[in-house]
């Protein structure tokens, strides 16, 4: 009796170095899964808090709740499992549904910039929009979240490839980890960057000099940092989606495009020494963005002049 429960003893012992193995590999797998996506987090971030600009005090953190939620929704429940079945399946399908979604942020990116050119924008944004009621909260909260969409879909899809040799099960919850860890860390800082100025007032009300220093130039400063965020999420949307399609279309086999920025980049960084990796990644960033930006443009051109001939032909 006594060896059979040593035995008992010394099985569950070598299942639990098992168990502790696995948890290990899969803490590993998921911190380099995540660090790929670092790059798309940033934008994440960058993209996230325009959506709550302009809004008062006491609506911005239910916004970010409401992205958040929406956000790890579309991880979970949409994301996860399509992916999963596809990396099971039909692998050679990821490609051409991320490029979709590389192909919509390039527009939703020309778009905003259109809207700045042509004065669009200013009339958007006359009323502020905090006083244009619960129906515009509504609606740039969804905005954010198919956004977000996009940007998860970036995230899940790197964070799969680094560990496409793993079993199934094992991908499923290195994905949930990454799903989870991420979004917390996005909109953990998103929600400190647009909180910043209240941070800023308790700082300024303080009986320390230089807390109350520190705090008014936070109170001013921050929202001339959050239009500039604005602008950057603008960017970061063609950034993303011309670095989706420059890459999709190299994993199709037309590698030109990508060959291009390639030399570009060796051309560019040669000779630079430890500046070299960062004029490289610059490069790079600068080419995607110029691809979402022409890519975006069509699109925007397509959507505004069909439309237009519509009218034109209907009122002849």
């Amino acid at each position: 009796m006594a060896g059979g429960l040593a035995a008992l003893l010394d099985d569950i012992a070598a299942l639990a170095k098992i168990a502790a193995a696995s948890v290990d590999d899969i803490g590993a797998a998921a911190g380099r899964a995540s660090t790929k996506a670092v790059g798309v987090v940033i934008d994440d971030t960058a993209v996230t808090p325009r959506y709550v600009h302009g809004f008062t005090a006491n609506r911005e953190l239910p916004m970010i709740r409401k992205i958040a939620t929406g956000s790890l929704r579309n991880k979970l429940v949409f994301i996860l499992p399509a992916i999963l079945l596809l990396s099971q399946f039909l692998p050679w399908l990821l490609t051409p549904i991320l490029m979709v979604g590389g192909l919509y942020l390039s527009y939703e990116g020309a778009e905003k910039l259109y809207e700045y050119v042509t004065g669009h924008h200013k009339e958007k944004t006359a009323t502020p929009a905090a006083a244009k009621g619960e129906d515009h909260e509504k609606t740039m909260v969804s905005g954010a979240i198919r956004t977000d969409f996009i940007l998860s879909a970036e995230i899940m899809v790197i964070a799969l490839n680094e560990v496409a040799d793993e079993p199934l099960l094992n991908r499923a919850i290195i994905l949930v980890v990454v799903a989870l860890g991420i979004t917390l860390l996005v909109y953990g800082m998103v929600a400190l960057i647009v909180k910043m100025d209240d941070i800023g007032l308790s700082l300024a009300k303080r009986d320390s000099a230089a807390a109350q220093t520190v705090g008014r130039l936070l109170v001013k400063g921050m929202p001339k940092v959050l239009a500039v965020l604005s602008v950057v999420g603008v960017v970061a949307m063609l950034w993303v989606g011309g670095h989706i399609l420059l890459v999709g279309v190299d994993d199709l086999g037309w590698h030109a495009p990508y060959e291009l920025v390639h030399h570009l980049e060796e051309a560019v960084a040669g000779g630079l020494g430890a500046l070299a990796g960062f004029v490289t990644w610059l490069v790079n960033t600068l080419s995607s963005a110029v691809i979402g930006l022409v890519v975006g443009a069509v699109v925007v051109a397509v959507m505004h002049l069909v439309p237009r001939r519509k009218k034109d032909a209907a009122a002849h």
